[in-house]
C-alpha cells in the first residue's frame, strides 16, 4: 500500500528548501524516533532510498519474531 505525498518547496530570498513529509502511519510503522538522523541515497531518477544507521535499527531487529522453518 502506498501513501501519496506532495513534494513541497519553500522559496526564500537567498535560499530554497524542499520538504517531503511522512504520513504518521508510515513513521509509526518504521518506528522513527523524534530527532533521528537518516540519510537519503539516490538510487536512480525514480527512487530515493531513506537509510537509517545500523545503530538506529539494531534494537528494532531484536524485537522481530524469529522465522520458523
Amino acid at each position: 500500500m502506498g501513501y501519496p505525498t506532495k513534494v513541497q518547496l519553500i522559496k526564500r530570498v537567498n535560499s530554497e528548501q524542499w520538504y517531503v513529509n511522512f504520513p504518521a502511519a508510515v513513521a509509526q510503522a518504521i518506528e522513527f524516533k523524534q530527532g533521528e538522523v537518516v540519510e537519503w541515497v539516490i538510487d536512480d531518477h525514480q527512487r530515493l532510498v531513506l537509510q537509517r544507521s545500523d545503530d538506529a535499527v539494531k534494537d528494532l531487529k531484536k524485537k522481530l519474531p524469529k522465522k520458523k522453518g
